[in-house]
């Protein structure tokens, strides 16, 4: 059997019953844990970013599969015995302060952690300063969310922070959410702007 294809398909098709015991029959037919991340369980959430971003999946089909992802991740972890696998890269995700919206920032960090982003999930509400100190503990990422017209001048702030503080260049600020455009995120001296969740993992994909 190719249990690279085995796996992939296992994360792709959202078959989280199977993983676990798929990867540890890989692992025990002489695959390395670190190929079985680096060359499958990644790559299918690749493949279902794109399939999302064609339409062909929903809300539901990618969580499913970042469910799945994770499972097999968890099943694997004992095997790896090396940080081998993944980018390196450090991403703290959050929703802004006055916005108690979470559930597209969350789709984003399982997203990210699914193509080997190390993911800070910081939840929602978050002050500034929240922010700054994830960049001070190593974070090369931010992303910004706010569902709410109300709350997306938090965005602004967090930003004027990290120029404050003479972090914003060392860092790459990514915003998102339904009421934030484009020239909204460059005129508040982002980065980049990531319409959904597909969208921001490819940019980040394309950056790292």
């Amino acid at each position: 059997m190719n249990w690279l294809e085995r796996l992939h398909e296992a994360v792709v098709k959202g078959q989280k019953k199977q993983i676990p015991d798929l990867a540890l029959e890989a692992v025990n037919d002489g695959v390395s844990a670190v190929s079985l991340v680096n060359e499958a369980i990644i790559p299918a959430m690749n493949t279902v970013s794109e399939l999302w971003r064609n339409g062909e999946y929903y809300i539901p089909e990618v969580m499913r599969s970042a469910v799945t992802m994770q499972a097999g991740m968890d099943a694997l972890k004992p095997y790896l015995v090396t940080a081998d696998h993944g980018k390196g890269v450090k991403v703290a995700v959050g929703t802004v302060k006055g916005d108690l919206h979470e559930i597209g920032k969350n789709l984003v960090a399982i997203m990210l952690e699914g193509v080997g982003f190390e993911v800070e999930n910081m939840g929602a509400n978050q002050e500034p300063e929240r922010f700054l100190e994830a960049v001070q503990n190593g974070a090369k990422v931010i992303g910004l969310s706010s569902l709410l017209t109300t709350s997306m001048a938090e965005m602004k702030n967090v930003i004027a922070l990290l120029e404050e503080k003479g972090v914003k260049d060392d860092v790459t600020i990514i915003v998102g959410g339904a009421p934030i455009t484009n020239d909204f995120a460059m005129k508040i001296g982002a980065d980049y702007y990531g319409q959904d969740a597909a969208t921001a993992v490819e940019i980040l994909n394309n950056l790292f």
